[in-house]
This record gives structure tokens, sequence and C-alpha cells, in this order.
């Protein structure tokens, strides 16, 4: 899709298509200094010169960052090689030295394997249990999207996907795709959303299982296909049962907006307009309609202290539920904001969310 994220100066701009702008790390008289990408799971810090040259300064399959002071540049790397990052100084003259990092090392190295699917070549991230023989027998398939505005999961850094690996050596092979509306794709591929969470989104997340299960015939499992996802993620796992459960069998959905008048107008109105003049738009795509065409195993999990998704986007949809007689399982979090900071709720969260999804799709 087009729709660059450039940097322009004076009206004119000065990064070329093919390059999407993700920030700008330093300006100068001749040139400007960005994070951008031409490969959208990789990030790189690229020198744009006013008279139109472009020179890289990072290169291969990574996500890297910069800070530059004075004639020192500091560059960070993550890649898909190792969990953890590498910190390099670059002072202007003299040789580039690094600065060792002593964050705890993780408690184990994802393998992933990258993906383009559908038209859209909608980047995918595939993970298998580490123990996995390619071959040896199907796994139920684990769908793990945000998939909406604003956040990116499918990088290419292995220490995005650390939980991502811990839930597939549960059992899972477990897919990650960043759909229409996720960032780092240019402006008509954010806008696709527009009016249609429930449509495009949720159409990307089947077209990247499809994908998946061509490319590994003899190791997925798509009658045994279970959903989870948080915040936005929550609301089209919540979604993809009510609405396709003829592809998805079981969700779990944290934090899900289910009813979309009830969420920030500042975020939702840039995509679905304003209530008042297109309420058939909010009816579209909000979750309460559905309600009645349950007929999967869903858990919503909920802080009752959620001041970004209130409590009641997930009491409405029960409610909706146990008027239409459709069974599910509510997780009410006493004191737990949007996202939990508690270590020990966190723990018992995940495996919570593991023992109702192997129990929903016979693992």
């Amino acid at each position: 899709m087009s729709g660059w994220r450039r940097v322009v100066v004076d009206g004119s701009p000065v990064t070329p298509d093919g390059w999407q702008v993700r920030g700008i790390v330093e300006t100068f008289a001749d040139c400007v200094i960005a994070t951008a990408s031409a490969e959208p799971t990789d990030v790189q810090v690229v020198r744009f010169g006013f008279d139109g040259t472009v020179t890289p300064i990072t290169e291969g399959q990574a996500v890297h960052g910069a800070v530059i002071g004075g004639p020192t540049t500091v560059i960070v790397r993550s890649g898909l090689e190792r969990v953890g990052t590498t910190v390099t100084v670059h002072p202007e003259n003299g040789e580039t030295s690094e600065i060792r990092v002593v964050a705890e090392p993780a408690p184990h190295e994802p393998t992933i394997h990258l993906l383009a699917a559908g038209e859209h070549l909608i980047r995918t991230a595939v993970l298998f249990p580490r123990d996995h023989q390619p071959g040896s027998h199907r796994l139920p398939v684990l769908m793990d999207p945000y998939g909406g505005p604003h956040a990116q999961r499918v990088l290419s850094s292995a220490r995005a996907f650390l939980e991502a690996q811990w839930l597939a050596d549960q059992g899972f092979c477990v897919v990650v795709a960043d759909g229409r509306g996720t960032p780092g794709r240019g402006h008509a591929w954010e806008r696709a959303i527009k009016d249609d969470f429930a449509g495009v989104t949720l159409d990307d997340q089947v077209t990247a299982l499809q994908t998946v299960a061509a490319a590994f015939p003899h190791d997925v499992d798509t009658s045994r296909v279970g959903i989870t996802g948080w915040s936005y993620g929550g609301y089209l796992s919540a979604l993809a049962v009510l609405k396709r459960p003829d592809v998805f069998h079981a969700a779990v959905a944290g934090a899900p907006v289910t009813e979309w008048r009830l969420y920030d107008t500042c975020y939702t109105e840039r995509y679905l307009g304003d209530p008042r003049t297109s309420p058939e738009v909010y009816d579209a795509n909000s979750l309460i309609p559905l309600a009645p065409g349950l007929e999967r195993p869903l858990m919503l999990i909920h802080g009752l202290a959620d001041d970004n998704v209130v409590a009641a986007h997930t009491l409405r949809l029960s409610s909706a539920l146990l008027a239409a007689g459709r069974a599910h399982t509510v997780l009410p979090l006493s004191g737990v904001t949007h996202m939990t900071p508690q270590e020990v709720v966190a723990e018992n969260l995940e495996l919570l969310q593991v023992a109702f999804l192997k129990e929903s799709l016979a693992v």
C-alpha cells in the first residue's frame, strides 16, 4: 500500500518512496538522521541528505535505534539471532567501541519463522515448541495478536517474542500477525480499517492463519485454533469466536473493548467517526449484538481498576451473553488496572489462560 511517512522540509519531502520514517534522531544543516523501515519488520538508522542521497547507517535483520550527541553516535541493536541488545559507540574520529549490557539473561531463546501472508503481505511470526520435531505431529494453533492501531508486534527482535515462545512451549503453534491498521506500513495501511475494525482486522488474522497452515501442513491443526489478546487484542479475540466460530474454537479476551461508544473518543472517532452521526458504524463494530451467537468457549478477563478500557466493557458483554443464555467465563481482577504490574498476578494469569485453552482445545 502507498502512503509513505516522510520527512518534509519547507513543504518538500527529503525521504524517498520505499522508506517509512519511524522517528527523527537528529537534524543537521544538510541532512536528517532518522529511524526508518524499508522492510516493515526491520528498523534502520538512515541519513537522508537534503540533496536526495540516502545512506543507511545500520543494516541487517534487526531493530535499531540511535542517539547523537555532538560528534558521537550511539547505536542500539536488537536482532533475531538472540535475545538482548548491543550498544555501540561511534565517535567521529577513533575506533568504534561496545558498551557492555549487564541485563539479566533471558530465560530462553525464541525461534521465530517470519512469513508474509496473503495479497497484503501481512507480516506474520510463527513459533513452535522448542522440542517440536518438524512434521512429527500437528499442534493446536494459538493466535496471539494485538492487531490494531499504534502497536506493532512482528519485528526482527527476538526479545519481542519471549512470551510467545513460552506460550508455544506449552504445546501450541503460536502465530503473531500484524494486519492492516498496525504501524510501520504507511498512512493507507493504517487507514484501511476506517469504519471497519470488525471486518478488516479479523479478516487479516484469518488470512495469516491460512498462510501458516499452508506453510506448515504437517505441523498445525486448524481444527483446534485458539486466540488470545489484550486490549484491542482482547476485542479481536472475543470478536473471532463470536463472528467466526468456523475458524476459531476458543478465546481468551483480556480487557477487551466490547462497545466502542464506551471507549476514548480521541482514539475511536479518528477511525469510526462521530457515533451521533454514524451510529450504524458503531453498531457494526460492537461485540454486544453478536452475543447471542456465541458457541465457543470464551474467557473474559478484566481489571476492576482499569482506567483505560473500563470494566463496564466486559460487564456489558457478559450481561448480553447471560441474557442470551450463552455460557462463558469471567475472571475479574480486583485492584488491577489495564496492564497488571503485579508479578504474581501476571504469572498466575498466564497459567490460568493456558489451562483454559488447553481444556478447550483438548491439548
